[in-house]
C-alpha cells in the first residue's frame, strides 16, 4: 500500500500513525497537495490528502473512510475502533470532536496563509475561533470525565485523533494558546506524543 501526503496534515499523520498501531506495512510518499500539485494528481486527479492506494491499485479518499478499510485487514483484536457498542458510540464522539478541531485548525491556517489580509472577514474568522475552542472544551470535558489510555493497545482511532489535533494546532496555529485551557486534552496529547507510533510518525 501506498500513502499519498504530507505529515504535516492531521488528516495524513493519523492515517500513517494508526497504520502503524494496526501493524500494516505501507510506503508513505510525501507529497504535497500544493508544491506536488502534478505529481500527486498523476497519482489522484483529485489531489485530495490523504490518498491511499491499495495493493491492486485501488485509490482511497477521506482518513475516516480509509481507515475503515484498514480495520478490515487486521485481526478483530488488533483493531483501533471498539466492538462494544457503548465504548464504540464514545469511540464516535471522541473522534469527531477531534477531526472538527482538525476542521477548524486547517480553516485558521488557510484564512492566514492564502487569503490576502484585506480580504478577511473578522467575524468569520471569531466563528471558527470559537467553534475550535468548543471542540476542545467538549473533548477536555470527555477525557477529564474517562480518560483514554495512551498507550498502543488502548489509545484507538480516537485517541490518535486527538493527540494529532492538538498538536496540529499548536504547531499551526500558535498564537492561539490553549494550552492552559485544557490541560487534559494537553496532557494526553504529550503522553501520546511519546509512543513509538507517533515519535515514527513527526508532523514535518
Amino acid at each position: 500500500m501506498q500513502l499519498i501526503g504530507m505529515l504535516d496534515s492531521p488528516y495524513v499523520r493519523r492515517t500513517a500513525i494508526c497504520l502503524k498501531l494496526l501493524g500494516l506495512a505501507y510506503e508513505h510518499r510525501s507529497l504535497s497537495v500544493f508544491r506536488t500539485f502534478d505529481e500527486f494528481s498523476a497519482i489522484n486527479p483529485i489531489v485530495k490528502a490523504p490518498t491511499l492506494v491499495t495493493d491492486d491499485g485501488t485509490v482511497l479518499m477521506d482518513s475516516t473512510l480509509i481507515l475503515q478499510y484498514l480495520e478490515t485487514l487486521v485481526d478483530p483484536m488488533r483493531r483501533l475502533v471498539p466492538v462494544d457498542p457503548v465504548e464504540h458510540l464514545r469511540a464516535l464522539r471522541l473522534t469527531g470532536l477531534a477531526l472538527a478541531a482538525c476542521e477548524k485548525s486547517v480553516q485558521l491556517v488557510y484564512e492566514r496563509e492564502l487569503r490576502p489580509s484585506e480580504k478577511r472577514h473578522a467575524p468569520w474568522t471569531d466563528r471558527v475561533h470559537n467553534q475550535l475552542r468548543a471542540a476542545f472544551q467538549a473533548l477536555e470535558f470527555e477525557l477529564a470525565h474517562k480518560p483514554v489510555l495512551a498507550t498502543p493497545d488502548g489509545i484507538g482511532e480516537h485517541g490518535v485523533t486527538i493527540a494529532v489535533a492538538w498538536r496540529f494546532h499548536q504547531l499551526m496555529v500558535p498564537e492561539i494558546d490553549f494550552g492552559a485551557d485544557f490541560p487534559e486534552v494537553a496532557r494526553f496529547s504529550a503522553q501520546a506524543e511519546t509512543l513509538p507510533a507517533f515519535l515514527e510518525t513527526p508532523p514535518i
